[in-house]
Parts: structure tokens; C-alpha cells; sequence
């Protein structure tokens, strides 16, 4: 169909302006153990500030006080704002969300729309109470792995470093270099203290690893490789696959002190850009610095600060 005249002109603004319209990212936390809550918020502000994403972070509340209570695993309020979300960043642990609640996440990700899950996203829920959505538990029989193996690519297995002992040193997996998601990341640049989970290789049909990761003998950066068997063969700590037509982007290094790294969050923002169908835009020298000093609560239950308010 042609338009010309007046037509034309008011079909152009309205083309230009959807254009213009910044794509809104939605970031769920919620997990005892690693710190989402800190984690989640702080690359949020990147991504607004300084690449031009509209954010919205929701958080696992206590409803008595309103206070963040990552302990409690039955209400992140706010999930509607997936309806009009273009892409879901998922940093939750055995959540066991109520069906009103839930219901918005299912529907967004079985739109075929953009997922990107984050180290305990693998084991996101566990819905010991819902009489509707208990397959997309993390131990699902009915739908193998539920939501992480079935969109994410794997649920959870088990530590495959020591935990609390060893750290984890990404690799760039062969055949990976030119992957759009590495562009500006050096091989072995991304380091945190948080230990390698084990996956089953291989991975699931439609995966592609783009980074592997070496379990490092002690928790700091310049620790070397741990010797023997741990590291032969390497797991799988970052892939990319789809789920009904949407890109997905898994990665399962992930700690409120992994994001001190300045590659680890180079990465997760060129995702962002990549699971929108972005990758185009992705450029080597990205503005990655959080906004303000930045230094993540060491990971462990009970660890997380009390009294913050959304």
C-alpha cells in the first residue's frame, strides 16, 4: 500500500517516534545467597544512564514493611510491568511465587520474548505451593529442569569448583571470538570469586557456549588454574540459545562481587544489546563503570542488608 500527502507525513512522525521509543528492560531479583539485589540495580543504572534503556528493578519484598527481604520467596510485587517489557533479566533463586504473580512471568516468556538469566536463574523456581505453573520448577519431571533447563538451557546440578574456596576464570570457548556478546572482552579479562556450576554435556540442542570456566586455585584474580581433572573439560558458564523465536542469554557466574568486573559487566550489557537484536550497536569501548562506587556484599545466606527500601 502507497501513502502519500498529509498521510504520509503523520505515518512517517509515528514510524520515527515508535523508533525512538528506548526498549524497557525489566531486571528480577531475588536470592538469598549471591546478592542480586545489589547486583541487578547497579547494572540497571548503567544500562539506563549511559546506553539509553528505560529500567524497571523489582525486588523479593517483605509485605509487613515494604523492606527488601531477599529470604522471602514468596512476593516480588511489580511483575505486570513484564506486559510491556522487551526484554526480562532473571536473578532469582528457588522462588515460590504465588499463581497471580507468576502469571506474568509465563506469559512473557512463552511470547517469545528475550530472556537473559543470571547464575541462580538456572534454579529459579521452586513452586511448592501453585497448583498451576509447578512444572517450571527448577526439579520439574513433567517439563525435564523446568523453566532453566527448558529456556535456559540447564537447571541446576551442582557446585563443580569448591564453593567458598575456589573462584571461576571465563574462558573463551573455541570458535566463540567473533560472537557479538564477547566483542571487547579479552579471553581470561572476567574473573569472580563465585565457583563454577556443573552443567551436563552437552549442552542442550541449540545452545552455543561462548565462554567456558576455569576453576581457579583460591579467590582472587591472579589465582591460577586448579590442577587436575576440575578443568578437563571445562564447563559451559556463559551460552546463548532461543526459546520460542526469543534470544536467550544464560550466564551462571553471577555475584553481587563478580559485577566488581568490569568484563563481567561489559558482557551482560552487550547481551542486553544482543537480545534485543542489537548486536550491531555493541562497540568494543562501552561506558561500563557503575554510577557511584560500587563494591558487592560478599555472598552467603543471611548475608544481605537489612532495612533497604526498593
Amino acid at each position: 500500500m502507497r501513502i502519500t500527502g498529509t498521510a504520509a507525513a503523520v505515518f512517517s512522525v509515528l514510524a520515527a517516534t515508535a523508533l525512538a521509543q528506548p526498549n524497557r528492560i525489566v531486571f528480577v531479583s531475588g536470592d538469598e545467597e549471591y546478592r542480586s539485589e545489589e547486583a541487578l540495580p547497579m547494572l540497571a543504572r548503567i544500562a539506563e544512564a549511559k546506553h539509553g534503556f528505560r529500567t524497571t528493578v523489582l525486588y523479593s519484598i517483605d509485605p509487613a514493611t515494604g523492606a527488601i527481604d531477599p529470604e522471602n520467596q514468596r512476593n516480588i510485587p511489580g511483575l505486570e510491568a513484564l506486559r510491556t517489557a522487551d526484554l526480562m533479566v532473571i536473578f532469582t533463586r528457588f522462588r515460590d511465587l504465588p499463581d497471580e504473580q507468576m502469571r506474568h512471568i509465563v506469559e512473557y516468556v512463552e511470547a517469545g520474548k528475550p530472556v537473559i538469566g543470571i547464575r541462580t536463574a538456572t534454579h529459579a523456581f521452586q513452586l511448592r505451593t501453585s497448583p498451576t505453573y509447578a512444572r517450571w520448577s527448577w526439579n520439574s519431571k513433567e517439563w525435564d529442569g523446568g523453566f532453566g533447563r527448558q529456556v535456559l538451557g540447564e537447571t541446576w546440578i551442582r557446585h563443580h569448583g569448591k564453593h567458598g574456596a575456589q573462584g571461576t576464570r571465563a574462558r573463551i570457548a573455541p570458535g566463540a571470538e567473533g560472537h557479538p556478546v564477547l566483542r571487547g572482552i579479552r579471553d581470561g579479562e572476567i574473573w569472580g570469586p563465585t565457583d563454577v556450576y556443573a552443567v551436563r554435556l552437552p549442552l542442550p540442542e541449540g545452545c552455543r557456549t561462548l565462554l567456558l570456566g576455569e576453576v581457579t586455585e583460591g579467590m582472587t584474580p591472579e589465582a591460577p588454574a586448579a590442577a587436575g581433572a576440575v578443568n578437563d573439560p571445562m564447563m559451559p558458564v556463559a551460552w546463548t540459545k532461543t526459546y520460542k523465536g526469543g534470544r536467550v542469554f544464560t550466564l551462571t557466574m553471577g555475584s553481587a562481587q563478580d559485577f566488581e568486573n568490569a568484563g563481567l559487566r561489559r558482557l551482560l550489557i552487550n547481551a542486553i544489546y544482543w537480545a534485543l537484536g542489537r548486536e550491531g550497536e555493541i562497540r568494543p569501548d562501552f561506558d561500563v563503570e557503575p554510577l557511584g562506587p560500587y563494591k558487592g556484599t560478599p555472598f552467603g545466606f543471611g548475608k544481605h542488608v537489612r532495612g533497604r527500601q526498593p
